[in-house]
């Protein structure tokens, strides 16, 4: 019987579905994470009587037809890069980006890494870095005698020395930009890489055209809606049990054919 399969793969549909809500709620409380959505596609079509086909000698054709849908199959897991509420933290290295626009991360590989976490700090040698220690790109280095750190929404990095009265400028943060945002690939640790569907990194100064400013003392917090995610994750239970219960139904219709007798 069809419908035990077709049932079977709208319970694993559903299960995936559920595994991405329950990683968008696991990361509520993650900076600059995006959440994601499951997207699905309908599986070929048993043609049991073509639409168009001619059904009499004198040219009528069949208007509808009878398909038959052998169930659905995921067909993307997508991620929803709309902006997250920026929060205030007081750090003076926490930088969040309000608009588009992604932090360079020089990764231990040589590659580099994209982000939209900016809870920064600085090493041992000065250099502004991720919780991982990775340095951001174009490398940006505090003097140790700094007093005051002021970071523009242009991203222009300047410093009070002791003893000076003129701030010193000691480096300028860029942002990337993306054609296809959602095409790049997630690695952890709250960093992207680029890929061929993502398109070239498109490099520009923050607050140009195109980019996003930078907001000191700030982070940006995680965009998943918590009660979006639970009624997602309600709406997905109950498809799940839907389809469990069709099986069910298949399954107590091949018994009572089973038991028929000639």
């Amino acid at each position: 019987m069809q419908a035990l399969r077709t049932a079977a793969s709208g319970m694993a549909a559903q299960q995936l579905n559920v595994e991405v809500i329950s990683n968008n709620i696991a990361n509520m409380n993650t900076v600059g994470f995006k959440k994601q959505r499951a997207e699905f596609q309908d599986l070929l079509y048993q043609n049991v009587e073509r639409m168009g086909a001619q059904s009499s000698s004198q040219g009528t054709v069949v208007p509808t037809g009878i398909q038959i849908g052998a169930g659905v199959k995921a067909g993307a897991v997508y991620r929803v890069t709309e902006q997250g509420t920026p929060a205030q933290t007081g750090n003076d290295y926490d930088m969040a980006i309000d608009g588009k626009g992604y932090f360079q991360i020089t990764l231990p590989s040589g590659e580099i890494g994209y982000t939209r976490a900016g809870n920064l700090q600085v090493n041992q040698e000065g250099q502004i870095v991720t919780d991982d220690g990775y340095a951001l790109q174009p490398a940006v280095t505090i003097p140790q005698d700094a007093t005051d750190v002021t970071i523009s929404k242009s991203g222009l990095v300047q410093v009070t020395q002791a003893g000076q009265t003129a701030p010193t400028t000691v480096g300028q943060i860029e942002l990337a930009t993306f054609f296809n945002e959602a095409g790049l690939e997630a690695i952890g640790d709250n960093l992207l890489l680029e890929t061929a569907a993502s398109g070239a990194a498109n490099i520009g100064t923050p607050g140009s055209p195109g980019f996003g400013k930078i907001l000191q003392g700030y982070t940006e917090a995680s965009n998943v809606d918590s009660v979006a995610e639970i009624s997602a994750l309600i709406i997905a239970q109950r498809a799940y049990e839907m389809n469990s219960k069709v099986i069910s139904t298949a399954d107590n219709m091949l018994s009572v054919t089973a038991q028929v007798k000639s």
